[in-house]
C-alpha cells in the first residue's frame, strides 16, 4: 500500500525536482551541439513518434521496425551513436525515419538521454511517443489486435498521460553464445524465458516513482549485491511537453507527478510489458566491447564482473524459468494489467 507523504515533504522534494527539471532542459540544449541532422523525413502533425538512441544493431533494427510499425508507429526518429555495422545506411534508407549522427560520448550525454531530451523538446510536444531501445519490444494488453492509436486515445480519455511497463527480460535455454539470430527474424522465437516471480518492487519517494528489480541479470550476476541489479521499471509511452525532462533512462521522468502510473489505493492501472532481447548470442562479443569503452553505467568499475560473466556465454535458464507464451500469460502472472481497458 502507497504512504503519502506529509504535505510539507511533498512540497519540498516538488520544488527541488522542479530546478531540477530546468537543468536537465538547459543541459539537453546544450548537448545539441553533439548532434548532426542525416536525414529528416515526412512526419504528420498527430503521428505517433518513436525515439531511440542505437548503436550497432543490424541483427535487430528489421524487426524492430516492422514490431513498432505493426504496434502504429508511424514515425521514427533514430539517434545513431557511430555505428560500423550499417545500421545507420539502413535507417537512412527507411521512408518513416528522421536519422541523427553523433560521435560524442553516450556515457557523456547522461546515457543518450540529454539527446533524447532535446530531440523530443524540438519534435514531440503534444504528440504521443514510444522512447524504447534497440533491444526493447513493447506489448501491452490486446497489442495484437489494438494499435497505439486505440491505446492512446483511451489514455486521453482517462486523462492519463503515461503508461508503465515493466522490462521483462528475455533468455535462452543453454549458453548465451548458441542462441544465434539472423537480421530480420523474431528474436523472441530464440529467447523463449523469463523470470515469472523474483520481483521486489520499492517506492522512491523523491521522484514518486516505483523500483523493480529482478529478473535473470538479478539472479545471476547481482546475488550478492541485488540493489545494483537493473531497474526493470520504464515509462516508455508518454504524451510529450516541452514542460517534461527524463531523469534517469526511462525509469523515471520530471514534472514527478509523470512517474505515479500507479494506483494508490491498492488497484491496478494499464501497464504493459518491454520484452527485452538482449541475451542474443552477440551479447558475449558485446560484453567485452562494452567493457572496454566503459559507455554504460556510471561507475564502470563495479560492472566490470558483470560483463566478465557475460563474456563467458553463461546459461541463464534455471528450472524456476517460464515459457514466454504471450500478454495474457503475463496479465495472469501480474507482470502487465489491462486497468480497466476492456
Amino acid at each position: 500500500m502507497f504512504t503519502p507523504l506529509p504535505a510539507g515533504q511533498e512540497r519540498w522534494f516538488d520544488f527541488r525536482m522542479q530546478w531540477k527539471r530546468r537543468r536537465l532542459r538547459a543541459r539537453a540544449i546544450a548537448k545539441a551541439r553533439d548532434l548532426h541532422l542525416l536525414k529528416r523525413g515526412c512526419r504528420g502533425r498527430a503521428d505517433i513518434l518513436l525515439f531511440c538512441t542505437i548503436r550497432n544493431e543490424i541483427e535487430r533494427i528489421d524487426w524492430f521496425l516492422q514490431h513498432y510499425r505493426r504496434l502504429g508507429v508511424q514515425h521514427f526518429i533514430f539517434i545513431d551513436n557511430a555505428s560500423t555495422d550499417g545500421t545507420r545506411a539502413r535507417l537512412l534508407a527507411e521512408p518513416d525515419t528522421t536519422v541523427y549522427g553523433t560521435q560524442a560520448s553516450y556515457r557523456a550525454a547522461r546515457f543518450g538521454m540529454d539527446w533524447i531530451n532535446f530531440l523530443m523538446l524540438r519534435h514531440a510536444h503534444g504528440a504521443w511517443c514510444v522512447v524504447a531501445d534497440a533491444d526493447e519490444l513493447l506489448i501491452y494488453p490486446h497489442w495484437e489486435t489494438r494499435p497505439l492509436s486505440a491505446l492512446t486515445g483511451w489514455l486521453d480519455q482517462q486523462r492519463q498521460p503515461a503508461m508503465p511497463a515493466m522490462m521483462l527480460e528475455l533468455y535462452p535455454k543453454g549458453p548465451l553464445d548458441a542462441a544465434p539470430c539472423q537480421p530480420g527474424t523474431d528474436p523472441t522465437a530464440v529467447l523463449e524465458w523469463f523470470d515469472a516471480g523474483n520481483y521486489t518492487i520499492t517506492h522512491k519517494p523523491l521522484l514518486d516513482c516505483l523500483l523493480i528489480q529482478g529478473g535473470p541479470r538479478a539472479r545471476n550476476f547481482f546475488a550478492q549485491s541485488p540493489n545494483r541489479a537493473p531497474t526493470l521499471t520504464k515509462l516508455p509511452l508518454i504524451k510529450w511537453s516541452f514542460h517534461n525532462a527524463w531523469v534517469n533512462s526511462t525509469h523515471s521522468i520530471l514534472p514527478r507527478a509523470l512517474n505515479r502510473v500507479f494506483d494508490v489505493d491498492g488497484g491496478e492501472r494499464i501497464a504493459g510489458a518491454l520484452l527485452h532481447t538482449k541475451f542474443l548470442a552477440t551479447v558475449v562479443e558485446k560484453a567485452r566491447i562494452e567493457k572496454a569503452r566503459g559507455e554504460h553505467f556510471g561507475n564502470a568499475a563495479v560492472f566490470d564482473d558483470y560483463y566478465d560473466q557475460v563474456a563467458r556465454a553463461p546459461d541463464l535458464w534455471c528450472t524456476s524459468s517460464t515459457r514466454f507464451e504471450g500478454w495474457e500469460q503475463l496479465e495472469t502472472l501480474g507482470l502487465i494489467s489491462r486497468g480497466g481497458w476492456a
